[in-house]
């Protein structure tokens, strides 16, 4: 468990996607005390923006607990975080899953995201977990700020790559699979400061209860995440540095979460056994924050 009143060093970093390795400190992706219990045996799970932060958190996880995991990274920005990430899962496979696989793309756009499951089933056949995780986020101080490129380019990444995936990867999925999308407690709270990226997160509130009573008599199961504060390379790269220090210190525990903490709620929707009876729902890591549905 994570300690009270955690402050981060002062740090920022001038591009996105933002780099992992080179955080201080590293986030967390897998707590040393984690015991799996074989809940994802057998399953091929993709994971988009798994090279870090929560998406890594969620691939290990997913690995620890038997499933064979694909993920997509942003080449020429996340290429050594995208290695460190294949060393973790061919440390935390276990021994009848197949070998990760790290793919390349920019899933803004339909093409590549059919490229992606594309390569994803020609390797493994198929598709029982797929994980919408990929964002990016730009602080603003008014909507005046927000160009028409940057809303472009954040409803892309953050939005209609989900559309997209989904799209392509549902030919490949079979009753009893899960989907599970990234939003975030913005969606609920609202932020002033990431208008258009709080936009994309409550329009993925909507798309998931859409989308679960879509398919729902196809016997597949769509929720959400919706993390609060959380240490991950988003954070360096979209803030001031001075604003690092004092991350997570606007919810009641106080502190920002640590990917580790995250990635089990995504594990409990990905497990049939475990969330059989949930679908269009959302489950809420935020460190207290009180939201409505």
């Amino acid at each position: 468990m994570a300690s009270k009143d955690v402050k981060f060093p002062p740090q920022s970093q001038e591009t996105q996607p933002g780099k992992e390795y080179i955080m201080n400190p590293i986030p967390q992706a897998i707590s040393p005390d984690y015991k799996p219990s074989n809940k994802l045996w057998g399953k091929v799970a993709l994971v988009t923006g798994g090279d870090s932060g929560i998406g890594r958190a969620v691939c290990v996880c997913f690995a620890k607990e038997g499933a064979t995991v694909a993920f997509t990274y942003v080449k020429g920005h996340e290429d050594r975080d995208k290695d460190d990430t294949l060393k973790m899962l061919l440390e935390s496979k276990t021994s009848d899953a197949q070998d990760p696989l790290a793919i390349a793309a920019d899933i803004g756009f339909d093409e590549n995201c059919k490229q992606v499951v594309d390569h994803v089933v020609q390797e493994y056949g198929r598709i029982d977990i797929l994980v919408n995780n990929a964002a990016e986020q730009h602080l603003t101080k008014s909507v005046e700020e927000i160009t028409q490129d940057q809303l472009e380019r954040v409803f892309k990444t953050n939005m209609f790559s989900q559309f997209y995936l989904v799209r392509h990867a549902l030919i490949h999925m079979k009753e009893g699979s899960s989907i599970i999308n990234s939003t975030s407690v913005n969606a609920y709270s609202g932020s002033p400061q990431a208008l258009d990226y709080t936009a994309t997160k409550g329009a993925i509130v909507a798309f998931t209860r859409g989308l679960a009573r879509m398919l729902v008599s196809k016997g597949i199961r769509v929720n959400a995440v919706a993390p609060g504060p959380v240490w991950t390379p988003i954070q360096p790269a979209s803030m001031p540095a001075e604003m690092i220090q004092s991350l997570g210190s606007e919810v009641p525990m106080k502190r920002a979460a640590q990917p580790s903490e995250i990635a089990p709620c995504y594990l409990f929707l990905a497990s049939l056994q475990d969330s059989s009876y949930f679908s269009g729902q959302v489950l809420h890591p935020n460190g207290g924050v009180i939201v409505n549905a």
